[in-house]
Protein backbone atom coordinates (compact mmCIF):
# COMPACT_ATOMS: atom_id res chain seq x y z
CA UNK A 1 0.00 0.00 0.00
CA UNK A 2 1.67 3.70 -0.77
CA UNK A 3 1.03 6.37 1.36
CA UNK A 4 -1.23 9.68 0.06
CA UNK A 5 2.17 11.94 0.88
CA UNK A 6 2.87 12.32 -2.59
CA UNK A 7 -0.53 12.74 -4.07
CA UNK A 8 -2.77 16.16 -3.65
CA UNK A 9 -6.41 15.41 -3.71
CA UNK A 10 -8.42 15.73 -7.06
CA UNK A 11 -9.85 18.86 -6.68
CA UNK A 12 -13.34 19.79 -8.12
CA UNK A 13 -13.16 21.12 -11.75
CA UNK A 14 -14.65 24.84 -12.80
CA UNK A 15 -17.51 24.47 -15.02
CA UNK A 16 -16.93 27.89 -16.95
CA UNK A 17 -20.53 28.65 -16.84
CA UNK A 18 -22.25 31.82 -15.58
CA UNK A 19 -23.87 31.59 -12.01
CA UNK A 20 -27.58 29.70 -11.95
CA UNK A 21 -29.97 30.62 -9.45
CA UNK A 22 -33.04 27.99 -8.17
CA UNK A 23 -35.68 30.43 -8.71
CA UNK A 24 -38.45 31.20 -11.07
CA UNK A 25 -38.00 34.20 -13.42
CA UNK A 26 -40.13 34.40 -16.77
CA UNK A 27 -38.52 36.33 -19.02
CA UNK A 28 -40.17 38.83 -21.09
CA UNK A 29 -42.29 37.86 -24.37
CA UNK A 30 -44.51 34.78 -22.60
CA UNK A 31 -47.32 33.79 -20.41
CA UNK A 32 -47.52 30.64 -18.49
CA UNK A 33 -49.76 28.87 -15.80
CA UNK A 34 -50.70 25.51 -14.58
CA UNK A 35 -53.67 23.77 -12.78
CA UNK A 36 -55.09 20.58 -11.79
CA UNK A 37 -57.82 19.26 -14.06
CA UNK A 38 -57.84 15.54 -13.24
CA UNK A 39 -55.56 13.53 -15.17
CA UNK A 40 -53.58 12.64 -12.08
CA UNK A 41 -55.30 10.41 -9.61
CA UNK A 42 -53.83 12.31 -6.71
CA UNK A 43 -55.78 15.47 -7.58
CA UNK A 44 -51.80 17.42 -8.37
CA UNK A 45 -51.67 19.53 -10.77
CA UNK A 46 -51.30 18.52 -14.58
CA UNK A 47 -51.91 20.81 -17.28
CA UNK A 48 -49.34 23.45 -18.19
CA UNK A 49 -49.37 25.55 -20.80
CA UNK A 50 -46.53 28.38 -22.49
CA UNK A 51 -47.76 30.89 -24.69
CA UNK A 52 -45.64 33.89 -26.70
CA UNK A 53 -47.08 37.24 -26.60
CA UNK A 54 -44.87 38.78 -29.32
CA UNK A 55 -45.54 36.12 -32.05
CA UNK A 56 -43.83 33.27 -33.03
CA UNK A 57 -40.67 32.32 -30.91
CA UNK A 58 -37.42 30.72 -32.27
CA UNK A 59 -37.95 26.75 -30.96
CA UNK A 60 -35.07 24.24 -30.94
CA UNK A 61 -36.11 20.48 -29.49
CA UNK A 62 -33.83 17.62 -28.26
CA UNK A 63 -35.85 14.41 -28.86
CA UNK A 64 -35.93 10.82 -27.02
CA UNK A 65 -34.69 8.02 -29.75
CA UNK A 66 -36.55 5.55 -28.02
CA UNK A 67 -38.51 3.19 -30.53
CA UNK A 68 -41.60 3.76 -28.95
CA UNK A 69 -41.25 7.46 -29.21
CA UNK A 70 -44.82 8.78 -27.92
CA UNK A 71 -47.33 10.62 -29.62
CA UNK A 72 -46.18 14.27 -28.53
CA UNK A 73 -42.86 13.52 -29.73
CA UNK A 74 -43.68 12.77 -33.03
CA UNK A 75 -46.22 15.65 -33.38
CA UNK A 76 -44.30 17.79 -32.05
CA UNK A 77 -41.40 16.68 -34.40
CA UNK A 78 -43.31 17.16 -36.89
CA UNK A 79 -44.76 20.80 -36.22
CA UNK A 80 -41.38 21.83 -35.78
CA UNK A 81 -40.05 20.63 -39.38
CA UNK A 82 -43.41 22.04 -40.70
CA UNK A 83 -42.17 25.80 -39.74
CA UNK A 84 -38.97 25.80 -40.61
CA UNK A 85 -38.68 22.79 -43.50
CA UNK A 86 -35.77 21.19 -41.45
CA UNK A 87 -37.28 17.51 -41.89
CA UNK A 88 -35.64 16.16 -38.51
CA UNK A 89 -37.70 18.42 -36.51
CA UNK A 90 -35.26 19.69 -34.71
CA UNK A 91 -36.00 23.18 -34.93
CA UNK A 92 -38.76 25.86 -36.08
CA UNK A 93 -41.30 28.48 -35.23
CA UNK A 94 -43.84 27.74 -31.99
CA UNK A 95 -46.32 30.42 -30.47
CA UNK A 96 -46.99 27.68 -27.31
CA UNK A 97 -46.64 24.67 -25.16
CA UNK A 98 -48.58 22.30 -23.76
CA UNK A 99 -47.96 19.66 -20.98
CA UNK A 100 -50.49 17.23 -20.19
CA UNK A 101 -48.57 14.78 -16.81
CA UNK A 102 -49.95 11.36 -15.77
CA UNK A 103 -50.46 9.94 -19.00
CA UNK A 104 -47.62 9.47 -21.43
CA UNK A 105 -49.81 8.99 -24.31
CA UNK A 106 -46.98 6.26 -25.83
CA UNK A 107 -47.27 3.12 -27.43
CA UNK A 108 -50.96 3.67 -27.97
CA UNK A 109 -51.01 3.31 -31.52
CA UNK A 110 -53.20 5.39 -34.12
CA UNK A 111 -55.61 6.70 -31.06
CA UNK A 112 -53.55 8.17 -29.20
CA UNK A 113 -52.00 9.94 -32.09
CA UNK A 114 -55.30 11.06 -33.09
CA UNK A 115 -55.75 12.70 -29.02
CA UNK A 116 -52.59 14.51 -29.29
CA UNK A 117 -53.81 15.92 -32.61
CA UNK A 118 -56.85 16.95 -30.94
CA UNK A 119 -55.37 18.64 -27.92
CA UNK A 120 -53.32 20.56 -30.87
CA UNK A 121 -56.98 21.57 -32.36
CA UNK A 122 -58.07 22.24 -28.85
CA UNK A 123 -55.73 24.42 -27.86
CA UNK A 124 -55.42 26.01 -31.25
CA UNK A 125 -59.24 27.01 -31.09
CA UNK A 126 -58.88 28.26 -27.98
CA UNK A 127 -55.62 30.60 -28.27
CA UNK A 128 -56.25 31.27 -32.06
CA UNK A 129 -52.78 29.94 -32.83
CA UNK A 130 -51.65 28.03 -36.00
CA UNK A 131 -52.12 24.23 -35.00
CA UNK A 132 -48.59 23.51 -36.20
CA UNK A 133 -46.89 26.11 -34.26
CA UNK A 134 -48.05 24.26 -30.89
CA UNK A 135 -45.53 22.25 -29.53
CA UNK A 136 -46.61 19.08 -26.82
CA UNK A 137 -45.53 17.25 -23.68
CA UNK A 138 -46.82 14.71 -22.28
CA UNK A 139 -45.81 12.25 -18.90
CA UNK A 140 -46.80 9.51 -17.15
CA UNK A 141 -47.58 6.20 -17.47
CA UNK A 142 -46.84 4.51 -21.11
CA UNK A 143 -50.01 2.49 -22.77
CA UNK A 144 -52.60 4.87 -21.42
CA UNK A 145 -54.54 7.03 -23.39
CA UNK A 146 -55.13 10.87 -22.51
CA UNK A 147 -58.19 11.81 -21.12
CA UNK A 148 -59.97 14.36 -23.54
CA UNK A 149 -62.26 15.59 -21.66
CA UNK A 150 -60.42 16.92 -19.43
CA UNK A 151 -58.20 18.19 -21.38
CA UNK A 152 -60.44 20.09 -23.24
CA UNK A 153 -62.17 21.47 -19.99
CA UNK A 154 -58.62 22.21 -18.69
CA UNK A 155 -57.42 23.85 -22.45
CA UNK A 156 -60.96 26.14 -21.77
CA UNK A 157 -59.97 27.14 -18.02
CA UNK A 158 -56.19 27.55 -17.98
CA UNK A 159 -55.94 29.39 -21.21
CA UNK A 160 -56.95 32.94 -20.71
CA UNK A 161 -55.73 32.93 -17.23
CA UNK A 162 -52.12 32.84 -18.59
CA UNK A 163 -49.95 35.04 -16.57
CA UNK A 164 -46.31 37.10 -17.40
CA UNK A 165 -46.11 36.80 -13.77
CA UNK A 166 -42.76 34.40 -11.89
CA UNK A 167 -45.60 32.84 -9.85
CA UNK A 168 -47.32 31.30 -13.29
CA UNK A 169 -43.57 29.80 -13.83
CA UNK A 170 -43.46 28.40 -11.12
CA UNK A 171 -47.14 27.22 -11.56
CA UNK A 172 -45.84 25.44 -14.96
CA UNK A 173 -42.72 24.22 -13.55
CA UNK A 174 -45.58 22.20 -10.61
CA UNK A 175 -47.56 20.90 -13.46
CA UNK A 176 -45.01 19.41 -15.19
CA UNK A 177 -44.09 16.62 -12.64
CA UNK A 178 -44.71 13.05 -11.85
CA UNK A 179 -43.21 11.32 -9.28
CA UNK A 180 -40.73 14.16 -8.70
CA UNK A 181 -40.44 15.12 -5.15
CA UNK A 182 -39.46 18.76 -5.83
CA UNK A 183 -40.06 21.48 -8.26
CA UNK A 184 -36.97 22.36 -10.42
CA UNK A 185 -36.08 25.42 -11.96
CA UNK A 186 -33.31 27.43 -13.23
CA UNK A 187 -32.53 31.42 -14.10
CA UNK A 188 -29.31 32.98 -15.25
CA UNK A 189 -28.76 36.34 -17.08
CA UNK A 190 -25.94 37.17 -19.45
CA UNK A 191 -25.44 40.25 -21.34
CA UNK A 192 -25.57 40.45 -25.50
CA UNK A 193 -24.47 43.06 -27.43
CA UNK A 194 -27.64 45.61 -28.12
CA UNK A 195 -29.33 46.22 -31.44
CA UNK A 196 -27.60 48.07 -33.73
CA UNK A 197 -24.36 48.37 -32.24
CA UNK A 198 -25.91 49.99 -29.12
CA UNK A 199 -25.17 49.43 -25.36
CA UNK A 200 -25.22 45.68 -24.28
CA UNK A 201 -28.83 44.42 -23.29
CA UNK A 202 -29.39 41.67 -20.25
CA UNK A 203 -30.97 38.38 -21.54
CA UNK A 204 -32.53 36.07 -19.02
CA UNK A 205 -32.57 32.00 -19.62
CA UNK A 206 -34.89 30.21 -17.90
CA UNK A 207 -35.84 26.74 -17.73
CA UNK A 208 -38.22 24.24 -15.83
CA UNK A 209 -37.56 20.76 -15.69
CA UNK A 210 -39.15 17.24 -14.36
CA UNK A 211 -38.00 13.72 -14.12
CA UNK A 212 -36.98 11.37 -11.70
CA UNK A 213 -36.91 7.93 -12.84
CA UNK A 214 -36.40 5.75 -16.28
CA UNK A 215 -33.44 8.50 -16.94
CA UNK A 216 -30.48 7.54 -18.53
CA UNK A 217 -27.88 8.99 -21.07
CA UNK A 218 -29.68 9.99 -24.50
CA UNK A 219 -32.56 11.63 -22.29
CA UNK A 220 -35.03 9.66 -20.26
CA UNK A 221 -38.56 9.88 -18.30
CA UNK A 222 -37.45 13.77 -18.26
CA UNK A 223 -39.38 16.90 -19.67
CA UNK A 224 -37.37 20.36 -19.53
CA UNK A 225 -38.68 23.75 -20.94
CA UNK A 226 -36.28 26.47 -21.43
CA UNK A 227 -37.35 30.32 -22.54
CA UNK A 228 -35.14 32.79 -23.29
CA UNK A 229 -35.96 36.50 -24.25
CA UNK A 230 -32.66 36.42 -26.69
CA UNK A 231 -33.41 37.13 -30.20
CA UNK A 232 -31.48 34.35 -32.56
CA UNK A 233 -32.49 32.21 -35.08
CA UNK A 234 -34.28 28.80 -34.89
CA UNK A 235 -30.92 27.16 -36.33
CA UNK A 236 -28.46 28.86 -34.22
CA UNK A 237 -30.41 28.04 -31.42
CA UNK A 238 -30.68 24.39 -32.51
CA UNK A 239 -26.79 24.75 -32.65
CA UNK A 240 -26.07 26.17 -29.10
CA UNK A 241 -28.96 23.30 -27.28
CA UNK A 242 -27.88 20.04 -29.22
CA UNK A 243 -23.74 20.28 -27.79
CA UNK A 244 -25.34 21.84 -24.38
CA UNK A 245 -27.66 18.50 -24.34
CA UNK A 246 -24.65 15.99 -25.13
CA UNK A 247 -22.92 17.45 -21.71
CA UNK A 248 -25.97 17.80 -19.63
CA UNK A 249 -28.54 15.77 -19.93
CA UNK A 250 -27.29 13.14 -22.05
CA UNK A 251 -24.86 12.53 -19.31
CA UNK A 252 -27.59 11.93 -16.56
CA UNK A 253 -28.50 8.56 -15.36
CA UNK A 254 -30.78 7.84 -12.35
CA UNK A 255 -31.17 4.11 -13.31
CA UNK A 256 -30.20 2.60 -16.69
CA UNK A 257 -33.31 3.37 -18.45
CA UNK A 258 -34.58 5.47 -21.05
CA UNK A 259 -38.28 6.61 -21.98
CA UNK A 260 -40.46 7.55 -24.59
CA UNK A 261 -41.34 11.00 -24.05
CA UNK A 262 -37.78 12.48 -23.27
CA UNK A 263 -38.02 16.20 -24.60
CA UNK A 264 -36.36 19.64 -24.20
CA UNK A 265 -37.53 22.00 -25.81
CA UNK A 266 -36.13 25.92 -26.05
CA UNK A 267 -38.06 29.33 -26.98
CA UNK A 268 -36.52 32.74 -27.49
CA UNK A 269 -39.46 35.07 -27.48
CA UNK A 270 -36.53 37.73 -29.36
CA UNK A 271 -37.88 41.01 -27.30
CA UNK A 272 -34.95 41.87 -25.48
CA UNK A 273 -33.30 44.06 -28.30
CA UNK A 274 -30.05 42.15 -28.79
CA UNK A 275 -28.61 42.41 -32.04
CA UNK A 276 -28.27 39.41 -34.26
CA UNK A 277 -26.59 36.54 -32.93
CA UNK A 278 -24.68 34.76 -35.84
CA UNK A 279 -23.37 31.28 -35.55
CA UNK A 280 -20.13 30.86 -34.20
CA UNK A 281 -20.13 34.17 -33.00
CA UNK A 282 -18.98 35.52 -29.48
CA UNK A 283 -22.88 36.57 -28.77
CA UNK A 284 -23.75 32.70 -29.71
CA UNK A 285 -21.00 31.06 -27.53
CA UNK A 286 -22.17 34.09 -24.33
CA UNK A 287 -26.27 32.69 -25.34
CA UNK A 288 -25.02 28.80 -25.52
CA UNK A 289 -23.33 29.23 -21.91
CA UNK A 290 -26.31 30.58 -20.40
CA UNK A 291 -28.54 27.87 -22.27
CA UNK A 292 -25.92 24.93 -20.42
CA UNK A 293 -25.88 26.53 -17.12
CA UNK A 294 -29.20 26.09 -17.01
CA UNK A 295 -29.36 22.65 -18.55
CA UNK A 296 -27.15 21.56 -15.86
CA UNK A 297 -28.19 22.53 -13.17
CA UNK A 298 -31.77 20.89 -14.46
CA UNK A 299 -30.05 17.98 -14.72
CA UNK A 300 -28.09 18.22 -11.69
CA UNK A 301 -31.56 18.29 -9.77
CA UNK A 302 -33.16 15.69 -11.60
CA UNK A 303 -30.16 13.92 -10.20
CA UNK A 304 -30.49 14.67 -6.78
CA UNK A 305 -34.27 14.17 -6.49
CA UNK A 306 -33.73 10.40 -8.10
CA UNK A 307 -36.40 8.02 -7.24
CA UNK A 308 -35.71 6.82 -3.56
CA UNK A 309 -32.23 8.71 -3.44
CA UNK A 310 -30.31 10.18 -0.85
CA UNK A 311 -27.32 11.50 -2.55
CA UNK A 312 -26.58 12.97 -5.62
CA UNK A 313 -23.45 11.72 -7.48
CA UNK A 314 -20.93 13.80 -9.65
CA UNK A 315 -18.33 12.37 -11.53
CA UNK A 316 -15.79 14.82 -12.94
CA UNK A 317 -13.20 12.94 -14.89
CA UNK A 318 -10.01 15.13 -16.41
CA UNK A 319 -6.79 13.53 -18.58
CA UNK A 320 -9.01 11.81 -21.45
CA UNK A 321 -7.61 11.87 -24.37
CA UNK A 322 -10.28 14.10 -25.88
CA UNK A 323 -13.88 14.93 -24.06
CA UNK A 324 -15.45 12.11 -25.51
CA UNK A 325 -13.54 10.13 -23.23
CA UNK A 326 -13.46 12.07 -20.63
CA UNK A 327 -17.35 12.17 -20.67
CA UNK A 328 -17.62 7.84 -21.51
CA UNK A 329 -15.78 7.49 -18.20
CA UNK A 330 -18.28 9.95 -15.73
CA UNK A 331 -20.86 8.56 -17.81
CA UNK A 332 -20.10 4.92 -17.17
CA UNK A 333 -19.29 5.65 -13.01
CA UNK A 334 -22.27 7.07 -12.39
CA UNK A 335 -24.53 4.38 -14.23
CA UNK A 336 -22.73 1.92 -12.63
CA UNK A 337 -25.88 -0.01 -10.40
CA UNK A 338 -22.28 -1.01 -7.99
CA UNK A 339 -21.29 2.40 -7.78
CA UNK A 340 -24.89 3.76 -6.99
CA UNK A 341 -24.96 1.04 -4.31
CA UNK A 342 -21.75 1.72 -2.68
CA UNK A 343 -22.48 5.31 -2.39
CA UNK A 344 -25.79 4.89 -0.94
CA UNK A 345 -23.56 2.44 1.83
CA UNK A 346 -21.13 5.26 2.10
CA UNK A 347 -18.52 2.12 1.42
CA UNK A 348 -15.75 4.14 -0.33
CA UNK A 349 -14.72 1.37 -2.71
CA UNK A 350 -12.92 2.67 -5.41
CA UNK A 351 -12.38 -1.00 -7.06
CA UNK A 352 -15.81 -0.50 -8.04
CA UNK A 353 -15.35 3.00 -9.72
CA UNK A 354 -12.21 1.71 -11.95
CA UNK A 355 -14.38 -1.29 -12.85
CA UNK A 356 -17.10 1.40 -13.96
CA UNK A 357 -14.34 3.13 -15.58
CA UNK A 358 -12.56 0.44 -17.28
CA UNK A 359 -15.72 -0.75 -19.16
CA UNK A 360 -16.47 2.87 -20.69
CA UNK A 361 -17.98 3.10 -24.09
CA UNK A 362 -18.16 6.50 -25.91
CA UNK A 363 -21.51 8.30 -26.97
CA UNK A 364 -23.31 7.09 -29.85
CA UNK A 365 -22.69 9.08 -33.28
CA UNK A 366 -25.48 11.19 -32.74
CA UNK A 367 -24.59 12.50 -29.33
CA UNK A 368 -20.60 12.55 -30.71
CA UNK A 369 -21.58 14.39 -33.67
CA UNK A 370 -23.61 17.25 -31.67
CA UNK A 371 -20.80 17.56 -29.58
CA UNK A 372 -18.63 18.83 -31.95
CA UNK A 373 -17.23 15.70 -33.27
CA UNK A 374 -17.23 15.35 -37.10
CA UNK A 375 -19.75 13.12 -38.53
CA UNK A 376 -17.40 10.77 -40.24
CA UNK A 377 -15.01 10.64 -37.37
CA UNK A 378 -18.18 10.09 -34.74
CA UNK A 379 -19.45 7.36 -36.57
CA UNK A 380 -16.14 5.27 -36.39
CA UNK A 381 -15.90 6.15 -32.83
CA UNK A 382 -19.03 5.58 -31.37
CA UNK A 383 -19.61 2.97 -29.02
CA UNK A 384 -15.72 2.25 -29.20
CA UNK A 385 -13.90 1.52 -25.62
CA UNK A 386 -12.81 4.66 -23.84
CA UNK A 387 -8.76 4.63 -23.91
CA UNK A 388 -7.66 4.06 -20.32
CA UNK A 389 -4.41 2.99 -19.05
CA UNK A 390 -4.70 1.77 -15.32
CA UNK A 391 -0.66 2.93 -14.58
CA UNK A 392 -1.46 6.44 -15.08
CA UNK A 393 -5.39 6.06 -13.31
CA UNK A 394 -5.59 8.81 -10.11
CA UNK A 395 -9.18 8.18 -7.98
CA UNK A 396 -10.48 10.45 -5.17
CA UNK A 397 -13.92 9.55 -3.81
CA UNK A 398 -14.85 12.72 -1.48
CA UNK A 399 -11.58 14.04 -1.60
CA UNK A 400 -9.71 11.29 -0.18
CA UNK A 401 -6.98 10.37 -2.70
CA UNK A 402 -7.83 6.19 -2.89
CA UNK A 403 -5.93 4.73 -6.38
CA UNK A 404 -2.62 5.96 -8.13
CA UNK A 405 -1.52 3.98 -10.92
CA UNK A 406 1.66 5.48 -11.15
CA UNK A 407 2.29 5.57 -7.58
CA UNK A 408 1.79 1.49 -7.54
CA UNK A 409 -1.94 1.65 -7.56
CA UNK A 410 -4.27 1.16 -3.71
CA UNK A 411 -3.51 4.47 -1.18
CA UNK A 412 -3.19 4.43 2.33
CA UNK A 413 -6.42 6.19 3.33
CA UNK A 414 -8.75 6.82 6.67
CA UNK A 415 -11.66 4.86 5.62
CA UNK A 416 -13.70 6.23 8.40
CA UNK A 417 -13.20 9.72 7.57
CA UNK A 418 -14.28 8.61 3.95
CA UNK A 419 -17.08 7.53 4.92
CA UNK A 420 -17.84 9.98 7.12
CA UNK A 421 -17.57 12.26 3.96
CA UNK A 422 -19.08 10.44 1.62
CA UNK A 423 -22.80 10.83 4.10
CA UNK A 424 -23.52 14.38 2.51
CA UNK A 425 -26.68 15.42 -0.30
CA UNK A 426 -23.73 15.28 -2.93
CA UNK A 427 -21.03 13.01 -3.31
CA UNK A 428 -17.50 14.23 -6.00
CA UNK A 429 -16.01 11.67 -7.25
CA UNK A 430 -12.83 13.00 -9.02
CA UNK A 431 -10.83 10.17 -12.32
CA UNK A 432 -8.36 11.78 -13.89
CA UNK A 433 -7.39 9.48 -16.19
CA UNK A 434 -3.71 10.92 -17.17
CA UNK A 435 -3.66 10.68 -20.65
CA UNK A 436 -4.55 13.87 -22.62
CA UNK A 437 -6.72 17.43 -21.59
CA UNK A 438 -9.88 15.95 -22.16
CA UNK A 439 -12.28 16.59 -19.36
CA UNK A 440 -16.00 15.85 -18.52
CA UNK A 441 -18.67 15.39 -15.47
CA UNK A 442 -22.07 13.32 -15.27
CA UNK A 443 -24.24 13.51 -12.57
CA UNK A 444 -26.05 10.08 -11.08
CA UNK A 445 -27.57 9.12 -7.66
CA UNK A 446 -27.46 5.87 -5.52
CA UNK A 447 -29.71 2.91 -5.59
CA UNK A 448 -31.84 2.71 -2.67
CA UNK A 449 -34.27 0.23 -1.32
CA UNK A 450 -37.39 2.80 -1.92
CA UNK A 451 -36.29 3.20 -5.68
CA UNK A 452 -37.91 -0.66 -5.51
CA UNK A 453 -40.41 -0.51 -4.23
CA UNK A 454 -41.48 2.82 -5.59
CA UNK A 455 -41.16 1.48 -9.18
CA UNK A 456 -42.67 -2.16 -8.06
CA UNK A 457 -45.92 -0.38 -7.51
CA UNK A 458 -45.72 2.10 -9.96
CA UNK A 459 -48.97 0.94 -12.12
CA UNK A 460 -50.99 -0.28 -9.12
Amino acid sequence: MTTTAAIEPLAAQPTGLPDVERRAVLPAGFVVGGVAIGIKASGRADLALVQTTAGPAAAAAVFTPNAFAAAPVRLSQANLAATSGEPAGRYGWAEAIISTSGSANAATGPAGDADQAEIGRLLAAATGLDFTRLLHLSTGIIGTRLPLDKVAAGIARLAPTLAATDDALEAAAVALRTTDSVTKIATTTVELPGAGGGPAVAVTVSGIAKGVGMIHPRMATMLAIVLTDAGVDPDVLAGLLRPAAARTWDQLSVDGDTSTNDTVLVLASGVAGNGPIEAGSAAAAELGRAIEAVSRDLARQQAADGEGATTLITCQVSGGLDDADARAVARAVVSSSLVKAAAHGRDPNWGRIAGAAGNATVADAAVLEAAGIARDAAAVRAGSPAVLDPDRLRIAIAGYPVFDGAAGGPLDFDRAAARAAMDAPELLIRVDLGLGGGTGEAFGCDLTQAYVIENSEYTT
